[in-house]
């Protein structure tokens, strides 16, 4: 778990406040747009902007991961209300979600996040990248007025997507494509080592330019040249309240008399198990990303978003999760602590509380810009380049993943990279776990590590390779566990060896499966207790030959000789 002090939050303060306003930026239209995709009231969103930020925030162990409404829920939300027939139903799923979320983490069930191959996170990264250039590429150019991408999906497909980004450049907003241009260019600007020398240019996150140049642009090609202004459509729009205290009646609440009905649990476990999945793999994103290689309590986030799910249904807000997007958007801008993500969840409060009109003026291609940023920084042709030069064992799982999720989704998309990295693992283990030299007529076969069934093959081909007259050692000193059919295998052979002439010498398999010698005085089979090196001779230590027949293996309580 990572403790850090009062101090430590203080002295990273110059760096996480101006991180935390360009999450907020991001966040701003997500939190909207995911609400939107979902079915539920625009506000409800925002809500769960607000709690991802403002409360998962300190309850989680992480420093730089940031939750919010989820992409990756949407089509269980939006089936979920219709199913139920009312969102106050609904938001009594979400908080029986995060109480199961909460007995996760108390039962230790974000073990699971250690499982997930390194190939396979930056396959994700690097797809979330590309997901984000082919969906914002439309908004940087005005023509889509939607905008709820953000690291899955929305009940597209990858063709219906790229149809969607190639449509766009027939339609193209003159306006819109010179702020995003501008924006790009400015963001680039940022990232040169010459603004990174300049101490003042350092404290204003390229980010805050980029939405004050478009504000600005368009206000004056409204005045001046109104066919080069950026229609509404494309703007921002948050709920506007005449007055703060207006703000109170925008909350919803839960409808427990829905606890009666069973379909709310159903409900309730897969909303828990699904966003539960995405955070992990979004920690485990996180701390991939992490400058400082942090790594995050998986149990503690678990319990994090549990309460802070049980917080946003009872005030009205769809599910959370950990979001890979706006924590890559921290990253980026420079976030050091969770106080950047707090400081996004509080600049939402604020901006619903007293600053909803001024907000409506910021173009979404302004947005679309510093996510198209994001995306290539997720995706860049360096990372490619790093993989290939690892090997197949990391390429194939890595590019696998991305396709994956290209076609399908993020979880599928994931499910398919773990099976294919699983596989080079056994790969791996088969080719390793036994190996076979020969020395003249001396053969030497090694069991290098816990050796299983995977390995049986293998063992049998080896033990076809030694030819008649031989003398064999079969060196189990570097191993802790060998499996019951591996023992099997070697039982059989020792006790066929002699039909061959072959001598054989098993050092150290006693004690590993339950194996048991009996020794008489007319066989070719020796079984050595000492840890002397390989050898292929029989060991001077060593007991008495066995007599044919007599020899006998124990294997899991059964006889086999």
């Amino acid at each position: 778990m990572i403790h850090k002090h009062l101090g430590y939050y203080v002295k990273h303060l110059h760096h996480d406040i101006p991180s935390g306003l360009v999450v907020f930026l991001v966040a701003l239209p997500l939190c909207l747009g995911v609400a939107l995709a979902s079915g539920a009231p625009l506000f409800s969103g925002l809500i769960a902007g607000m709690v991802g930020g403002l409360i998962v925030a300190w309850a989680s162990g992480s420093q730089l991961s940031v939750s919010g409404p989820a992409a990756g829920l949407t089509v269980i939300v939006l089936n979920a209300i219709d199913h139920l027939g009312s969102f106050q139903g609904f938001l009594v799923a979400v908080v029986l979600a995060g109480m199961l979320q909460l007995v996760l983490g108390f039962l230790r069930a974000g073990a699971i996040g250690a499982y997930f191959p390194s190939a396979v996170i930056e396959g994700m990264l690097a797809a979330i990248g590309l997901i984000l250039i082919m969906k914002q590429i439309p908004h940087a150019i005005g023509y889509d007025a939607s905008f709820e991408a953000d690291e899955v999906y929305i009940g597209e497909t990858v063709q219906a997507t790229v149809q969607s980004m190639m449509g766009s450049l027939k339609a193209i907003s003159p306006g819109a494509t010179v702020v995003s241009v501008v924006s790009l260019l400015i963001l680039m600007i940022w990232e040169s080592s010459f603004i990174k020398r300049v101490a003042l240019f350092r404290l204003i996150p390229g980010a805050l330019l980029v939405v004050a140049w478009g504000i600005v642009y368009n206000m004056v090609a409204l005045r001046m040249a109104p066919e080069w202004a950026i229609s509404a459509k494309h703007l921002v729009s948050l709920p506007v309240t005449e007055r703060p205290e207006d703000f109170l009646k925008l909350f919803t609440f839960p409808d427990f008399s829905f606890l009666a009905k069973p379909e709310v649990y159903t409900v309730a476990l897969t909303m828990a198990i699904i966003a539960s999945l995405e955070t992990l793999l979004s920690l485990e994103a996180a701390d991939k990303m992490d400058p400082l290689k942090r790594v995050a309590p998986t149990n503690r986030e678990l319990k994090a978003q549990g309460i802070g799910n049980m917080v946003s249904g009872l005030l009205g807000g769809i599910p959370i999760t950990a979001v890979i997007v706006r924590s890559a958007a921290n990253i980026n801008a420079g976030g050091q602590t969770k106080v950047s993500s707090f400081t996004h969840g509080l600049f939402l409060l604020l901006s619903v509380m007293f600053f909803a009109r001024f907000l409506n003026n910021i173009p979404l291609s302004c947005l679309a810009a510093i996510l198209l940023q994001t995306g290539y920084k997720l995706a860049k042709p360096k990372i490619f380049i790093e993989f290939f030069h690892k090997g197949w064992s990391q390429l194939v799982p890595f590019v696998v993943t991305i396709v994956a999720i290209l076609m399908t989704d993020l979880l599928k998309g994931i499910g398919v990279g773990i099976a294919v990295g699983l596989y080079y693992v056994i790969r791996a283990n088969y080719h390793a776990a036994i190996s076979l030299t020969k020395t003249d007529d001396h053969y030497v076969l090694s069991l290098n590590k816990d050796v299983t069934f995977l390995n049986r093959a293998r063992l049998r081909q080896y033990f076809n390779q030694i030819e008649e007259n031989s003398t064999v050692l079969i060196d189990g000193s570097k191993t802790q566990f060998i499996d019951h059919d591996i023992l099997e295998t070697i039982h059989d052979f020792m006790l066929s060896a002699h039909d061959n002439n072959i001598k054989v010498e098993a050092r150290e398999l006693e004690g590993k499966g339950k194996i048991q010698t009996e020794p008489d005085s007319d066989s070719n089979v020796v079984l050595a207790k000492g840890k002397g090196k390989n050898q292929a001779k029989p060991d001077s230590k060593a007991t008495g030959p066995l007599k044919k027949g007599q020899m006998q293996a124990v294997i899991s309580s059964k006889a086999t000789g």
